[in-house]
């Protein structure tokens, strides 16, 4: 823990929470002159995006596996790479096996790619090349949205009319076909999207899980086109989705972040509590820790949810009934599991034979559209899936750094497994957690025979557990769903989509504020511009 410097009149800013959107906030609002301090919960930064230890010598990513959709601006501005980050992009961004035989491969290359699934099913090797340049057009604009500062609904101002044109003219540039192809996809079911485009089955699901992943929903639910364009949004995506790896873990991550944050001049303290936000006439004026301690700061940026923010930093009278009421209605329904597990070998996938490079990407098994539904459908009525869509990695293949001095051959697998929600209706989790866990490896099993006997150690992170852990409100990785109905002017409510909400001078600066996403260090990047641009005014 880092010792807090004494300050004349308190900070310019106050951080709450060490995960990586908190952390380029922080970088960029101590780039930009202002005094700014870091207060996190846990010992180690990152949150859910860091490395964690499964056993001696064997680390696995906490949550997110991969980085690959961090904002490249963010790399360049804060150097990363001179704060030791590294990255490695496998050649394949997707293998999916099926149970049955075969597998969709999707690699970085679309042409590549286009040329394996032509000889699945004929013409789906074109469609997958004008699906991956049509998700590249809209994702550009999309991009752009997601920089854009959403407008001041209650009173627009000259901002906003400039905010707009330059919207409107990067709208007008997808031509014709591709404004009225963005209006008709965006409130559009994925599994209808990717529908259009293709006749094989396991493609259409390789795909759209996309659309679906850290989301209580299924590819049938409306709006799930939105959240696969916008997962391709300022990144090489594309269709085949980034699947990008830092060196060291996703943990490497926040501790470049932390170094370019500390050599801007910010102050990073770790085993800190904020147990409230202090007010005073309707404004932030600092925060108060466990055990009483004050620190005063002219603006408050809150990395953590915001109906963690709204309803437990801040005074309920501060906050006002109405407020108060709204903010218990942000939709914060985690069904997401997190599945670690350490293997004596590396597994053989039967789909994959003895080509090892198909394994250095996102393994995704997921048969079928149905098969989504299916999952997601046990979530609906408060049951886990019995079988559930998998998602892994194996992160030690590109980065043997995770298992060294670990017994030789062994490697460390990272699932993220849906559907499991919050709460169980008809039993609880204390006696169906394992069950879960064996479920996942059963799902392994169906497509890599014998990887059940290879498990040396695993650990089954439910919703709960990523909620106690990572202060992720019903344990949803995305801080609130990522849908229609809390995207853009309404993330997460709207009237408080420009990152000041609730009082003045208090910002959200998480995945919970506009654009939300996964790693992509956006929403810190957005929030610390309106910071700064607030502060300079004063």
């Amino acid at each position: 823990m880092s010792a807090t410097r004494p300050r004349m009149g308190g900070w310019d800013a106050a951080v709450i929470g060490g995960g990586h959107n908190a952390l380029v906030a922080a970088a960029y609002l101590a780039r930009g002159g202002l005094r700014t301090i870091v207060l996190e919960r846990r010992e180690r930064l990152g949150g859910a995006s860091d490395t964690a230890e499964l056993a001696r010598h064997i680390r696995v990513p906490a949550l997110a596996h991969t980085v690959g959709r961090l904002r490249p601006s963010i790399q360049r501005d804060l150097r990363l790479s001179s704060h030791g980050l590294s990255l490695v992009a496998p050649d394949v961004r997707v293998f999916a096996p099926s149970p049955e035989g075969g597998a969709v491969v999707l690699w970085a290359d679309p042409a590549r790619t286009a040329a394996g699934l032509s000889d699945r099913v004929a013409g789906d090797g074109e469609g997958y090349l004008a699906f991956d340049r049509r998700v590249r057009e809209l994702g550009r604009f999309l991009d752009q949205l997601g920089r854009a500062v959403p407008p001041d609904t209650a009173a627009p101002g000259l901002d906003d009319a400039l905010a707009a044109l330059r919207l409107g003219r990067s709208f007008r540039g997808l031509g014709r076909d591709g404004t009225r192809t963005l209006l008709r996809v965006l409130p559009m079911a994925v599994a209808d999207l990717v529908g259009e485009a293709f006749e094989d089955d396991a493609l259409r699901a390789a795909i759209a899980w996309r659309g679906v992943r850290y989301g209580a929903v299924g590819p049938w639910s409306a709006g799930t086109a939105t959240t696969l364009l916008t997962d391709g949004a300022g990144n090489d995506g594309g269709a085949a989705g980034e699947t990008v790896f830092a060196r060291g873990g996703p943990g490497r991550l926040a501790e470049a972040l932390a170094d370019a944050a500390k050599a801007a001049g910010a102050e990073i303290r770790t085993g800190v509590e904020v147990t409230a936000i202090s007010s005073r006439d309707g404004a932030a004026t600092g925060v108060v820790l466990e055990g009483g301690e004050e620190i005063p700061a002219a603006a408050v940026v809150s990395g953590v949810d915001p109906k963690r923010t709204l309803l437990g930093l801040l005074d309920p009278v501060a906050l006002g009934p109405s407020p108060g009421w709204r903010a218990g209605n942000i939709r914060t329904p985690g069904v997401t599991a997190k599945v670690n597990l350490a293997v004596r070998r590396l597994p053989t996938f039967t789909a994959a034979g003895d080509d090892e490079r198909l394994l250095r990407g996102r393994i995704l098994v997921a048969p079928g559209i149905d098969a989504i539904e299916r999952a997601f459908d046990a979530s609906k009525y408060g049951r886990w899936s019995e079988r559930p869509v998998v998602e892994a990695t194996i992160p030690s293949l590109v980065d043997p750094s995770l298992v060294e001095g670990a017994r030789a051959g062994t490697h460390v697998i990272s699932v993220i497994a849906q559907y499991a929600p919050y709460a169980l209706r008809d039993a609880d989790w204390d006696s169906e957690r394992e069950a879960f866990g064996d479920a996942v490896v059963e799902v392994l099993e169906s497509v890599a025979p014998g990887i059940g006997k290879l498990v040396s150690h695993r650990q089954v992170l439910l919703p709960s557990d990523l909620e106690a852990h990572y202060g992720l409100t019903g344990g949803h990785p995305l801080h609130a769903e990522a849908a229609l109905d809390q995207w853009f002017l309404w993330r997460p409510l709207l009237g408080h989509a420009r990152y000041r909400i609730a009082l003045e001078r208090l910002y959200l600066c998480g995945s919970g504020a506009h654009p939300g996403g996964g790693v992509t260090g956006g929403p810190g990047q957005n929030a610390a511009r309106e910071v700064l641009a607030d502060l300079r005014r004063r």
